[in-house]
């Protein structure tokens, strides 16, 4: 057999040879490299930002006294009559003995158990009215400062009573459907407890001072909720302008409904003595002034006193 000829066997070694392509990528210069400053200023600009959110939060979820708590926990050239005991957190943080968060001096602690005004019973929250008085740093004598410190504590037994009675009443079955009829007032004289009637609910027999049931056992919830106080009591009736039609008119009928409620009050555990006085008003003090006649005017109203200090 004669041998392949060199012409046929080039062309099929060829065609058999793997075929590479090889592909050369030119990158454009672009100045060099630029570093991580801009992440620097990135990094402070959510920081601030996320400060700045924070801050409203703090405004907006605290009270006065946690607010001035937290600038007093942020200035450190306050004066303070005695050595910081560290006590004043950065939101509510409190001395046991001392409301301004200043941990007392062993002298300054005997002066305190002495002192009934100077302890905080078993309530406390929100510090009172601060124009009503100013320290002894102020020049004003011992009398403005305890005149202050019992507005402060009382406006702080005063929150906590709020949200004890709102607890009481929404935990038992037979009044938490009224838990809309209890109003809190805040008033120049103390922390007002309205107790208001409704379409469907009286607390009185019609153009009686006989208290219903029910009304009875929402008075002495209020009663257990403020026996532990020492402020004394006003007790206030109210009607609405509907003619009284029994003997008598609606002036004495707000008085017989509140006298009514004295009794209740203290036959649920209120200390007679700290009854400080008792009045009916009739329709004089509508709650609901557009209307005279709406049921939600006819009220018992017990107000918790400031004391005198």
């Amino acid at each position: 057999m004669s041998e392949p000829m060199f012409d046929e066997i080039a062309p099929a070694r060829e065609a058999a040879a793997p075929v590479i392509i090889k592909k050369v990528t030119v990158v454009a210069a672009h100045g060099g490299h630029h570093g991580g400053a801009w992440k620097v200023a990135y990094a402070d600009f959510v920081t601030a930002m996320m400060a700045f959110f924070l801050l409203l939060w703090i405004i907006g979820a605290t009270n006065e006294d946690q607010r001035k708590g937290i600038a007093d926990y942020f200035t450190p050239t306050i004066i303070q009559q005695q050595a910081s005991g560290g006590s004043n957190g950065v939101l509510s943080g409190r001395s046991i003995q001392s409301p301004d968060g200043v941990q007392p001096s062993p002298a300054q602690s005997k002066k305190t158990a002495a002192d009934p005004v100077a302890t905080t019973g078993s309530f406390g929250r929100k510090e009172g009215p601060g124009a009503e008085g100013k320290s002894t740093r102020d020049g004003l004598g011992p009398a403005a400062s305890a005149r202050q410190l019992a507005l402060r504590l009382d406006d702080r037994n005063f929150r906590e009573i709020e949200r004890a009675l709102g607890r009481r009443i929404a935990a038992d079955d037979q009044l938490k459907g009224l838990i809309d009829q209890v109003r809190f007032v805040k008033t120049k004289e103390g922390l007002r407890i309205e107790l208001l009637d409704r379409a469907g609910f009286s607390m009185f027999g019609v153009g009686t001072a006989r208290m219903e049931p029910q009304a009875a056992r929402l008075v002495a919830a209020v009663a257990r909720g403020i026996e532990g106080l020492p402020n004394r009591i006003s007790i206030r009736g109210h009607t609405d302008a509907l003619a009284f039609a029994g003997p008598g008119s609606n002036w004495t009928l707000s008085g017989a409904r509140a006298e009514a409620t004295r009794q209740k009050l203290e036959a649920a555990g209120v200390s007679p003595g700290r009854i400080a006085r008792i009045e009916g008003v009739a329709d004089r003090e509508p709650t609901i002034a557009a209307d005279p006649y709406d049921p939600r005017n006819r009220r018992i109203s017990v107000t918790l006193l400031y004391r005198e200090g």
